[in-house]
């Protein structure tokens, strides 16, 4: 099995994730009135699922490009806290690290944390693999759903709920690897008490705040999966 057909089997469950969430994306723009190569350059150059549902709807909502840029921090200032968790397997991935780092999403991550590369395939190059299919999934569902949406008329309530149920299932892909459950259970007091302190709209950042203090304080206790 070379290391293309090994990413590509990995990756499936990206695939029919991306193709519904990224078809998603796609017609919400189609819907925001913007044309096509939007979902071209935001899938290419952005590539970030929650931050690219939001800019479109910042876009049509006249924000302003500083409301938009403080938006697009925050809402991927995540990447920068479970990113540490893979600095010992991007160890030695040159030169695919830049690119590692450019194509890690939620759902990248969620593969790249679990899976189990066979000693016979170059590890980094496999990475590579996975994260540029990932993201070519991406943009072929971004593309597929802005043309049906042109095409078909479309009743667009409940469409931007598919990335929430596709986080779901990566958490239960994530739980069931997990021998430890410290971390789901920690992540879940922090995310009530967030939304308790600050609400539903603004409890993102100090869930993560939160999650990192107790995964610190726990260190001890919390141990890999």
């Amino acid at each position: 099995m070379s290391e293309k057909s090994f990413a590509a089997k990995t990756t499936i469950p990206i695939l029919l994730g991306y193709s519904t969430i990224g078809c998603a994306f796609g017609l919400i723009v189609h819907n925001c009135g913007y044309p096509w190569y939007v979902v071209l350059l935001t899938s290419v150059l952005i590539y970030a699922g929650a931050a690219q549902y939001a800019i479109a709807g910042m876009f049509a909502a006249g924000a302003g490009y500083l409301d938009i840029a403080i938006a697009m921090f925050l809402i991927n200032s995540r990447h920068m806290v479970y990113g540490f968790s893979l600095l010992e397997k991007f160890k030695g991935t040159k030169p695919y690290t830049p690119y590692l780092i450019f194509g890690l999403t939620d759902e990248t991550f969620g593969l790249l944390s679990t899976v189990n590369v066979p000693a016979s395939l170059d590890r980094p190059k496999t990475y590579f693999y996975i994260t540029l299919l990932d993201q070519l999934y991406w943009i072929l569902g971004g593309l597929a759903g802005y043309f049906i949406g042109a095409a078909i008329p479309f009743d667009f309530e409940g469409v931007d709920f598919a990335l929430t149920s596709l986080f779901t299932v990566l958490l239960v892909e994530q739980w069931k690897h997990c021998a430890n459950k410290l971390p789901f259970l920690i992540a879940a007091v922090c995310a009530v008490a967030a939304i308790l302190i600050a609400g539903p709209r603004h409890m993102l950042i100090l869930a993560f705040v939160l999650a990192v203090a107790g995964i610190m304080i726990f260190r001890k206790r919390v141990e890999p999966c």
